[in-house]
């Protein structure tokens, strides 16, 4: 009966192979925790801007109501009047608090719409930023173990011919 001859892998290979798995795990969780953090951050991001987008719907809402509410209210005042002078000082009265109050919500209006489009720009800007860091810390571990797994590989190369007799 013939025997197959055992073949035992050297213990410089299984620690190499150990070190590579271990290696690979650590740069796969820095790539993964850096994509999280960018995924929250693009969370937050969005967050704000729905934030955002329902304060100035409801301030719209506000407006819209305010506008009607002076409307009705000058209808009640003509309905009211004595006379067509009277009317039409009523008429005169409205037009101008309706011009000062529509100038004062396009103020605001434009007021709230350039603080949200500053701080959605301002998060996308640090969201950039910090993603770019954070992969580029990545790239540099994964490079850097990758180096540090072909020397180990060449040693534990090496180390396994000289025992063999290579």
């Amino acid at each position: 009966m013939s025997t197959n001859p055992t073949y035992e892998v050297p213990t410089e290979m299984r620690d190499f192979a150990e070190k590579s798995v271990e290696q690979a795990r650590k740069a796969f969780d820095s790539f993964i925790g850096a994509a999280r953090r960018t995924a929250d951050t693009v969370q937050g991001s969005a967050e704000l801007a729905r934030t955002n987008a329902q304060d100035v719907s409801a301030r719209g809402f506000e407006y819209a109501e305010q506008n009607v509410n002076a409307a009705f209210d000058l209808a009640q005042k003509l309905v009211r009047s004595r006379d067509l002078q009277e009317a039409m000082q009523h008429q005169a009265e409205f037009v101008r608090s309706q011009f000062a109050a529509i100038q004062s919500q396009a103020k605001e209006f434009s007021g709230l719409a350039q603080s949200a489009m500053q701080q959605g720009a301002e998060r996308a800007k640090s969201a950039m930023q910090e993603s770019a860091d954070q992969a580029r810390k990545a790239m540099e571990q994964g490079a850097s173990a990758a180096q540090q797994t072909a020397q180990d590989a060449q040693h534990a190369a090496q180390n396994t011919a000289e025992k063999s007799g290579y």
